[in-house]
């Protein structure tokens, strides 16, 4: 090359400036800078000019060493040029060494950084106008295979950051928009430079960045899963920084919803410490906002509610609580009063896809959520329940005790709601003209609850022996027992119709053989639930109302209760005798007495009649007890008992009744007491308000039924045995 050519710098400065040594390249560089100061001095600027181009030249030519003089010269001269001179030439200085980077030579990309950070450090802000392609460098540079370079790089990516965070100025929006596109990037290296990069802009008082979070809020919390701890500790750092910046203290323009939707997502991540850090963060967001977020309450819930046996994170434990997300929901539930305006719809709908969770702490949390909302805001609750009892009648069956226990609150909360807010017709539940009429007084929903109980019970008989008896006490306790028993009486008398097996002027039941398939199943079904409800009838202390009332029901205006109660008793003949005994009804009991030897005496029944013994010695029966002294009833109640008696085997039943009807004094003792005998329930009423003989008759009719149906279902078995053998 000619001299002329690198005018106005001499044949011998280029030389120097390109040789493959070091030291003699940084000679030559001085040299440069010397001579750029004394044309400035002189203000000679198109000689600057013309020295910045052929440096320029120099960064492009094949040779390697030629490209490292080109880029230490446009170093030396940035630095003559000063911070006063530098901005007009900011960009001639900046791309030649933008184009140094993508060399296949880590050594010129090495001095790339190298030069560009002296031109950077001198030319500051001047800088920023050519800031996209010099953040695409500095993104590139922190992935570069060689580790001088991403050395080199880190000094400059700092540099770059202190000048943009001076910058009052800057294009903050450009920028949010760029770590927006990049945050999802694969890389750990470039994940920790945007992250790192967004963390500079967080510390900055004068940026208002809180207005982004929503598009890189989602990008930051995935970049917890990057194996990296680098990663780990700088995304730990920026999320710190930005929970800060939600405080509506600092910050008036956070979009709260927008917020709230990426935490809803990543507080259902497999990766815990990602779900417990959304968590934490719903949690302070309610801490900020108070009752402003209920507008997202079901957003809230859907992220909380199927973690709630979830603790935090030992990262993230320190002083925090170690059940946030159960903190995080009392404290939800704490902010729903009265006069909260929530979108029940949407709330509605999150409940009802966690009825059923596989979590029995996310099952009981929303059966709690059903009940608060019920209970402050039953108008808008409401219109909804006809959604919610089907599912809450399916949870009767679920294996934990908790959740059957404020299931049935719950159920029942709804059953006693007064009829007049309840929306449900009981002539929807298609129970015919009669049966509708005897339950009209009754609340629909437990009509309803009742019906779905008893198929239940029929279709799981472990679920009768395992909860039944459970079931019935708590909804005792809960609503009117007189209601629960008439209702549940009067569904099972009417389960079956007697008048379709007696023909008109018939006094023997017609079954065949093809139909009422299911008879005895149906018959023997209701024998067991009358077992198990007069069981809890005579034993707990639920019931206590009732018995009173059915001690003696003409006195007590309940002789159609009785009387319903009966009908359904039937189909359990020796519970019927317990019946009996409870409404003191002695005389009219020793109309079924003689009933009870025709009846096949199983081992069944055999152990129902000792229950009953061990029900007159126990302290429920002691008035049956004292009955044996009083002169109306001693003759009648000593006839049952001995029939009773004649009925047991040699057994310890028998002995102990035996005792006590050995301890019975002679009747004529006790003529003399008649008159001096008053009972706190005064004598026995004159006139007979329960129709007995009406009630034996039907009792006739149930037994003829179920005698009938047990034949026939022997027949059955026999012929399913014969085609299965024959086949």
């Amino acid at each position: 090359m000619s001299e002329n050519q690198y005018s106005p710098l001499t044949q011998t400065v280029v030389r120097t400036l390109t040789d493959k040594l070091y030291e003699k390249r940084k000679a030559a560089a001085l040299e440069i800078e010397k001579q750029t100061k004394e044309l400035i001095k002189s203000n000679n600027m198109a000689d600057v000019e013309k020295i910045i181009s052929v440096l320029e030249q120099l960064t492009t030519t094949p040779n390697g060493n030629m490209r490292k003089g080109g880029l230490i010269g446009l170093a030396a001269t940035a630095i003559a040029l000063g911070s006063k001179n530098s901005s007009i030439y900011a960009v001639k200085l900046l791309e030649p060494v933008f184009t140094c980077f993508l060399d296949h030579d880590s050594r010129v990309r090495y001095f790339a950084c190298e030069s560009l950070y002296n031109i950077v450090k001198v030319c500051r802000a001047s800088v920023l106008v050519k800031f996209d392609e010099l953040f695409n460098i500095l993104w590139n540079l922190t992935s570069d295979p060689d580790q001088n370079v991403r050395n080199g790089s880190e000094l400059l990516d700092r540099l770059v950051k202190e000048i943009v965070i001076s910058t009052k100025s800057f294009d903050l929006q450009n920028l949010m928009v760029v770590i927006r596109e990049r945050i999802y990037s694969v890389d750990s290296s470039n994940k920790r430079f945007i992250i790192s990069w967004l963390y500079s802009i967080l510390t900055v008082p004068d940026f208002s960045v809180s207005e982004y979070f929503p598009e890189v809020l989602d990008g930051v919390f995935k970049a917890l899963e990057d194996p990296s701890p680098a990663v780990h500790e700088i995304t730990i750092s920026v999320l710190t920084e930005m929970q800060k910046k939600l405080n509506p203290k600092w910050s008036d323009n956070v979009k709260l919803d927008g917020v709230i939707n990426v935490l809803v997502i990543q507080a259902t991540s497999q990766v815990p410490v990602v779900r417990d850090l959304a968590i934490q963060w719903l949690n302070q967001i309610n801490i900020y906002y108070g009752d402003k977020i209920l507008p997202s309450l079901p957003s809230f819930l859907i992220s909380i509610l199927p973690y709630l046996i979830d603790n935090m994170s030992s990262d993230f434990a320190g002083s925090r609580p170690l059940s946030l997300p159960n903190d995080l929901n009392q404290r939800l539930t704490s902010l729903v009063k009265t006069d909260s305006e929530i979108p029940v719809e949407a709330v509605v709908e999150v409940l009802l896809a966690h009825l059923r969770h596989e979590r029995t702490e996310t099952r009981v949390a929303t059966l709690n959520w059903i009940r608060h909302l019920h209970s402050t805001n039953p108008t808008n609750m409401f219109r909804y329940m006809d959604r919610f009892f089907p599912v809450l009648l399916d949870l009767l069956s679920d294996p934990t005790d908790e959740v059957l226990m404020l299931d049935i609150i719950l159920i029942t909360d709804i059953c006693g709601q007064p009829k007049q807010q309840q929306q449900l017709d009981i002539r929807s539940l298609k129970l015919g003209e009669e049966l509708s009429q005897e339950l009209k007084t009754i609340s629909p929903y437990l009509v309803k609850f009742n019906i779905a109980l008893l198929k239940m019970f029929k279709d799981d008989r472990k679920l009768v022996a395992d909860r039944g008896i459970q079931i019935i006490r708590q909804v005792c306790l809960l609503l009117e027992p007189t209601d629960v028993f008439r209702t549940i009486s009067l569904l099972l008398s009417s389960s079956i119709n007697l008048d379709l097996f007696f023909p008109q002027n018939s006094a023997t039941p017609q079954l065949n053989l093809t139909g009422n398939k299911d008879l005895y199943i149906e018959l023997e079904f209701i024998a067991k639930i009358v077992q198990m409800l007069n069981q809890i009838l005579m034993t707990t202390s639920e019931l206590f109302p009732l018995r009173q009332r059915l001690r003696n029901p003409e006195q007590n205006d309940s002789t159609e209760l009785f009387q319903n109660l009966y009908k359904c008793w039937c189909n359990q003949p020796i519970c019927l005798l317990s019946l009996y005994l409870l409404s003191q009804n002695y005389q009219s009991a020793l109309e079924l007495i003689p009933r009870l030897s025709d009846i096949d005496l199983t081992m069944e029944l055999l152990i129902e009649i000792d229950r009953i013994v061990q029900l007159i010695e126990s302290p429920i029966l002691a008035y049956v007890r004292m009955d044996l002294l009083h002169p109306d009833y001693q003759k009648p109640l000593t006839a049952l008992l001995s029939a009773l008696l004649m009925l047991l085997p040699q057994s310890e039943a028998f002995s102990m009744l035996h005792k006590r009807l050995q301890a019975v004094p002679h009747l004529a003792v006790l003529e003399s007491m008649k008159k001096s005998i008053i009972r706190s329930t005064g004598p026995p009423s004159s006139s007979n308000k329960i129709k007995f003989k009406e009630l034996i008759q039907y009792f006739d009719r149930v037994t003829q039924i179920r005698s009938m149906a047990l034949r026939v279902h022997h027949k059955k078995m026999l012929e399913e045995i014969a085609r299965q053998k024959s086949e």
